[in-house]
């Protein structure tokens, strides 16, 4: 490995730990209720599926596509965002089809950075956004989140102690994995600090959809001045529950839109096309299928809140993302959440995401993702409240 430069600066991959012993509990027959990767089970509906296998049928489209999607598709990525947010997008110059987010912002990072700049990322935040452009060759700094913090105050001291300037910010909301929700002024705040200070913004809006208790997740893009900035990622992953088509798009500066059209144009030849023609559909068609998928997650994070209060857990129910982000228990948190982790998959059968792995500043944290029944949720709950009951009462 010493002759490829570029993979000792890719971080360690704090999750193998976990994950390895939950391989070996389950080679011993341990039934292992797992919460950690944030994999959507619920099947794709149907009328999304039964639309592929009618394309797939069809001869004409098993050819090479188009990298940047089809002319259909990127129309209805700009419909869905003038119907849902009432933002005008160009489907020829402000919006390209991606194999997913984490392809798209990959991507996107290689075609904007070179060694030596600078991008800004939260702490703790969904992985990709640090190891895209650590292997595109730039400098990470990590901007902390979370309860107590003041993220525009945070950032301006981060700005004055950099040099080179930043080039790049990362941001998402809902967010991975802390589950904090963002108002538009705090979107207009952010464009309004990358104008000043002259900095791209990458909006990654996975969970666009996936939010609770009335809250209604705002579009970048609907700041003012938005496109002079920056772009938005929106996956269909979790929204139609379609994680494994890997669909998703980049929209917004034209400018980078561009880049990334540009760099897809001489890496790959697009999806397969009914995937394309599949996505037009979900998009286009009735959306009441997210709103079931949506009442599921719902449904599933109400049943672990209330499970884990029951273990004298106390977690605040988060209002977006498909995740509880969860302060390890006082009595446990001079562990580190990896050695939580392993508590909770050896004591409790149950498997989560440890903290560290997101960030420094998330390892007092662990994240649960609502990724099974509500009936195994119940039964996660109860081996953490046996596992907790045991180790106080000890």
């Amino acid at each position: 490995m010493n002759q490829f430069p570029r993979m000792h600066r890719l971080p360690p991959y704090v999750f193998a730990t976990v994950n390895e012993l939950k391989m070996q509990l389950r080679r011993q027959n341990v039934d292992i209720v797992d919460l950690g990767m944030g994999n959507p089970d619920i099947p794709t509906p149907q009328h999304i599926v039964d639309k592929l296998v009618e394309a797939s049928g069809k001869g004409v489209n098993h050819r090479y596509s188009v990298s940047r999607g089809i002319p259909n598709l990127r129309k209805a990525i700009c419909d869905w965002y003038m119907r849902r947010f009432g933002v005008y997008l160009d489907p020829d110059t402000e919006a390209v089809a991606t194999m997913g987010a984490k392809e798209g912002l990959s991507h996107l990072s290689l075609a904007m950075l070179s060694p030596g700049d600078v991008v800004f990322a939260p702490d703790p935040t969904y992985p990709i956004h640090t190891y895209a452009p650590i292997i595109a060759g730039a400098d990470v700094r990590r901007i902390p989140i979370g309860r107590g913090r003041d993220f525009f105050e945070d950032l301006l001291v981060a700005t004055r102690q950099t040099w080179p300037q930043p080039k790049l910010l990362f941001i998402s909301y809902p967010h991975n994995p802390t589950c904090e929700i963002a108002a538009p002024e705090f979107f207009q705040k952010v464009v309004d600090f990358a104008k000043e200070h002259k900095i791209y913004v990458i909006h990654d809006f996975a969970y666009a959809d996936l939010a609770f208790d009335g809250h209604m997740p705002p579009s970048f893009m609907q700041a003012e001045g938005a496109k002079d900035v920056g772009v938005e990622f929106f996956s269909m992953s979790k929204s139609y529950s379609m994680a494994g088509w890997r669909m998703g798009f980049c929209v917004g500066n034209r400018d980078l839109v561009y880049a990334l059209t540009r760099i897809k144009s001489y890496l790959d030849y697009g999806h397969f096309q009914p995937i394309q023609i599949a996505a037009t559909v979900a998009l286009n068609g009735p959306q009441e299928c997210v709103t079931e998928i949506v009442d599921t997650y719902r449904k599933r994070r109400d049943v672990l809140i209330e499970g884990l209060g029951r273990a004298g857990w106390v977690v605040p129910p988060p209002k977006g993302t498909m995740f509880v982000w969860a302060q390890i228990p006082e009595e446990f948190r001079a562990m580190g959440s990896v050695e939580f982790s392993k508590l909770l998959l050896k004591e409790a059968h149950v498997a989560v995401s440890p903290g560290l792995g997101f960030g420094a500043h998330g390892d007092d944290h662990v994240r649960f993702a609502l990724i099974e029944n509500e009936h195994r949720t119940k039964q996660a709950m109860k081996g953490i409240k046996k596992a907790l009951s045991g180790r106080s009462c000890g």
